[in-house]
């Protein structure tokens, strides 16, 4: 990217920053002012083994007319009336990467702009949060979790690095894996939970061992197969499925770093106006049960930090080379630049921070929160939250 067009880019970031604050704003959901430069929040005063972190990452952003602008603020209700004032809400944080579900996550965890192909079965290149904290603080496998929506995130846990790697990552759950396998291709009744790529249908990655994972599901999360399966028919999407071996995870395992990918949003594919926005009040509705969960697990209450970002927006309405809310094709500034809040203790609440932050800033906010160097990063940590 040319300096011409990251001047471009950031310019509009800028704007959208602007209308971002004051759509927050017109709703009472933050307080006017910016949070200042030189502030440090209260996590030093919190043990470092007490504390916790869950991330929760969008496979598809949602663009302002269907969310923070007025015409779009009913569709995310949680969000603007309960997240967001308990909140430190970024408005400009702008992805210079891939715009691919896959790399840009990838990008997410290692805190660099990853250059993998979106669509094979390769992991990061660059080492993951997951292996830095375990590594750093010497942390069990059971205390780094990966809850991935689709098949082909089955690498993201670990990256190939010579200094990190084989296994020093985090353990990654399936759960439309783990739901097929089950099913034992008695899918009938649950093909609406198994749609695994709405970008590219005929992506299908790499086999993994599912019996291994079934097992795991007994044994590590105390269910049942059956158990499984007769909930996951009373559910009406992927995500919810995903949210549901989430908490189970959180009661069972309690990981002190818990990454939860949710990518309903990204129906918008199929061409559908109608499920696009279904997927975005569903993605609302499930960051505040995530949140409350927090609340309610003993082992989480009074000291988890909780991220909720997308991994990037969509296409304009006006690009002629996008296709408005159904792709991220054209990497137009409106599809680079999205948003983030960060809740929990020592957390400023009800505060905007209008400066432009990159979306690699994530893994050295989370390196500096948990206290474990992320040397290989590209970001920088976030002031206003550690």
């Amino acid at each position: 990217m040319g300096r011409g067009e990251l001047g471009s880019l950031f310019s509009i970031a800028r704007t959208v920053s602007w209308n971002r604050r004051e759509f927050l704003r017109s709703v009472g959901a933050v307080g006017l002012g910016s949070v200042s430069q030189g502030l440090r929040s209260l996590h030093a005063m919190t043990p470092p083994a007490r504390q916790k972190t869950v991330v929760v990452t969008f496979g598809g952003g949602a663009r302002d007319e269907e969310t923070f602008a007025p015409e779009g603020q009913e569709n995310i209700p949680h969000l603007i009336r309960e997240l967001i004032p308990q909140a430190t809400f970024f408005t400009q944080v702008v992805n210079r990467g891939i715009l691919g579900h896959y790399v840009a996550t990838a990008s997410l965890a290692t805190g660099v702009y990853e250059t993998i192909n979106n669509f094979t079965s390769l992991p990061p290149q660059n080492p993951t949060v997951f292996e830095y904290y375990r590594k750093a603080l010497r942390r069990p496998a059971t205390d780094a979790w990966v809850i991935a929506p689709s098949n082909g995130f089955n690498r993201i846990g670990e990256s190939d690095h010579r200094s990190y790697g084989s296994g020093l990552g985090a353990g990654v759950i399936l759960p439309k894996r783990l739901l097929s396998a089950a099913l034992s291709g008695a899918n009938t009744d649950y093909g609406h939970l198994l749609s695994d790529n709405y970008e590219t249908p005929l992506y299908t990655p790499e086999a993994a061992n599912s019996g291994i994972h079934l097992q795991q599901l007994e044994q590590m999360l105390r269910l049942s197969v059956s158990d499984f399966t007769a909930h996951a028919r009373s559910l009406s999407s992927p995500d919810e499925l995903s949210v549901y071996l989430a908490r189970q995870l959180m009661r069972e395992l309690a990981p002190s770093l818990l990454w939860i990918t949710l990518h309903d949003i990204d129906v918008a594919h199929s061409g559908a106006y109608s499920l696009y926005i279904e997927g975005i009040r569903r993605s609302d509705r499930l960051c505040a049960e995530i949140w409350k969960a927090i609340q309610d697990e003993p082992e989480y209450a009074g000291k988890t930090t909780m991220f909720i970002l997308p991994d990037f927006g969509r296409d304009a309405d006006g690009d002629s080379g996008g296709n408005g809310f159904q792709h991220h094709r054209t990497g137009d500034p409106l599809s680079r630049t999205t948003w983030m809040m960060v809740m929990g203790p020592g957390v400023r609440q009800g505060v905007v921070v209008d400066r432009p932050v990159e979306s690699i800033d994530l893994t050295p906010t989370l390196g500096s929160l948990l206290r474990f160097p992320v040397q290989f990063s590209k970001g920088s940590p976030l002031r206003e939250v550690v």
